[in-house]
């Protein structure tokens, strides 16, 4: 029996693992006789290295979806869903005071149609943000420099470090992956919120 592949537009590590443990938890509505096979491609956003907006974060997680199908179609390959993620910033001006939240997005696709979904966020230093956005250094780097280590993106990333721990990078995608791909795995609540007209 075919494996139901899942494409996802990124090869790194706690993107890869965020979609594996998501997917654990909704595969047999997925795939409810078969195997689920996850693999990553190398794709571009399309957008800044550290999206700013909610609107840019949006944007490059679909424009990963869109160019991952289209790799996919070009090279003959197939794939049931196609998964782009963005990690990036969210500026917010709240009481007078500007404040930037870190969050994680993704956007999953059949081909047909796709949904969005999005991790909680947590707001950065202040200092940290400024790095990032009046600086334009890039996040990864920004973050091991704060917190005085190297190669914090493909581990804990910037969430393990602001929470100590507590909520890893990977973690924040596996919650945008589930969040995404709820209308798939729980299409008859979908269907019947639609048909109800809710």
């Amino acid at each position: 029996m075919n494996a139901c592949r899942i494409a996802v537009g990124s090869t790194r590590r706690p993107k890869l693992l965020a979609v594996e443990d998501a997917v654990e938890l909704f595969r047999a509505s997925l795939s409810p006789q078969g195997p689920v096979e996850i693999r990553g491609y190398e794709v571009e956003s399309g957008v800044s290295h550290t999206p700013a907006s909610r609107a840019e974060l949006m944007q490059g997680a679909r424009q990963r979806a869109e160019a991952l199908e289209r790799v996919l179609q070009d090279s003959g390959e197939r794939a049931a869903y196609f998964v782009g993620l963005e990690g990036g910033l969210e500026v917010v001006t709240e009481n007078g005071i500007r404040r930037v939240f870190l969050e994680s997005w993704a956007f999953v696709s059949d081909g047909f149609r796709g949904h969005f979904g999005c991790s909680g966020n947590i707001e950065l230093p202040e200092a940290l943000a400024r790095e990032v956005l009046h600086r334009k250094i890039e996040l990864g780097v920004a973050i091991d420099r704060f917190a005085g280590a190297a190669g914090i993106r493909d581990g804990q990333g910037a969430w393990g470090v602001l929470t100590g721990n507590r909520i890893v990078r990977q973690e924040s995608f596996r919650l945008a992956v589930l969040t995404a791909f709820a209308p798939f795995y729980n299409a008859k609540m979908y269907r019947a919120a639609s048909a109800a007209g809710l």
